[in-house]
């Protein structure tokens, strides 16, 4: 079992960074193969509408100067992913939604091509916003028919300025509680596509 992580703040050990690490420290207890993308901070282009990946269906992004194919590959050869975005007025990062939208557009032209895989998102706010965060993440793996993993409480952190993740007890454990469920999650389905 492999699960790939995506950080899509553009402070790549903030307090995004260190949530993710916290699912992948508890989902690599149970034996499970993890890697970190780092996204956030990298030039990241959003979906230009062309319709090509529909058109040409090789699981690639027209666009192919960027992260995004790659990301793409890793989405695909992983049994699950994790998102995580800091609050960024409400709602995930530029690059967050880049990588949503073209990933969603270049799989589902491919055969709905992450169906039935798990997916989780994380999201760090100085105070509210998350929710919605989260929600934006959430509606990718939904469309993309995947498993939505949850914890004891909605998977963010009220963390603002560096090493505020590390002091917030309940973030800490819910991202624990994440990684927790999504192994367990995965060890039910299998890997089976």
């Amino acid at each position: 079992m492999k699960v790939v992580a995506f950080n899509c703040s553009p402070r790549e050990n903030g307090n995004t960074s260190h949530m993710i690490g916290g699912v992948l420290k508890a989902l690599e207890s149970h034996d499970v193969e993890t890697e970190l993308v780092q996204v956030g901070g990298r030039d990241v282009h959003g979906c230009r509408a062309c319709g090509a990946c529909f058109k040409n269906r090789n699981m690639k992004c027209i666009q192919g100067d960027d992260i995004v194919n790659l990301c793409v590959e890793k989405m695909v050869s992983a049994d699950g992913i994790v998102i995580g975005s800091p609050t960024y007025f409400s709602d995930v990062t530029s690059e967050a939604k880049a990588l949503i939208d073209r990933c969603g557009y270049v799989t589902r032209a491919n055969g709905m091509a992450l169906r039935r895989k798990a997916g989780a998102a994380v999201s760090a706010a100085r105070r509210a916003g998350s929710i919605h965060s989260m929600d934006s993440i959430n509606h990718f793996f939904t469309i993309n028919e995947m498993f939505v993993v949850g914890s004891t409480y909605w998977n963010i952190s009220l963390s603002r300025a560096e090493g505020d993740y590390e002091k917030d007890d309940e973030g800490v454990k819910t991202m624990k509680d994440l990684g927790e469920n999504m192994a367990w999650l995965l060890s039910r389905i299998g890997g089976a596509q």
